[in-house]
């Protein structure tokens, strides 16, 4: 009687084969989607909700644990801080973010994602102010002011940010000192 001979390939090879088929496929895809086009990355046309989901997802963590060892200055109430802090504000901010009572600009009005109005307030801490302010935010159209600001200034900035919610549209216009740029 003559000893068959298995068919195909020994398991541990056809492990193996499936292993490589899987990671190309995984690997495949995405690239595959990538490259299709498909997806419309304008900014007139809002992400799919899982899309939109995971990219807000992994800003507010990466966020959140770079803040994390960022300690603020004790001095964020400081009259001096909040004063020049408007002047920032007012200079680098009101256009995206706006201003109390201050009407939608042109700018505020293209971007995607919008940009938070600031006037109302945040849940985010100094700290986590602090580094998205010094860093930016890919993909928002947030510049990163740590390239061209100190980082007492970007705390001046917090300080007037962490002020500008009880403010009204008088109160503001003094404190950054001039009126708000109207769309």
């Amino acid at each position: 009687m003559s000893e068959a001979t298995p068919k195909g390939l020994p398991w541990p090879l056809k492990a193996l084969a499936v292993t490589l088929a899987l990671v190309a496929v995984i690997a495949g895809a995405p690239a595959a989607f990538i490259y299709s086009g498909v997806y419309d990355i304008g900014a007139d046309v809002p992400h799919t909700k899982p899309v939109f989901q995971l990219i807000s997802a992994f800003r507010d963590r990466s966020i959140a644990v770079r803040a994390n060892a960022i300690t603020p200055p004790a001095d964020l109430d400081s009259p001096t801080r909040i004063a020049t802090g408007g002047r920032l504000y007012g200079a680098l901010c009101a256009g995206c973010h706006l201003a109390p009572d201050m009407p939608r600009t042109d700018l505020s009005r293209g971007l995607y994602p919008k940009a938070p109005q600031l006037a109302y307030g945040n849940t985010l801490s100094p700290a986590q102010t602090f580094w998205i302010a010094k860093h930016g935010v890919k993909l928002t159209a947030m510049p990163a002011w740590g390239k061209t600001h100190t980082d007492a200034e970007i705390w001046d900035l917090v300080a007037f940010l962490r002020k500008m919610p009880q403010m009204d549209a008088a109160q503001y216009r003094a404190a950054v000192g001039r009126v708000p740029a109207q769309p």
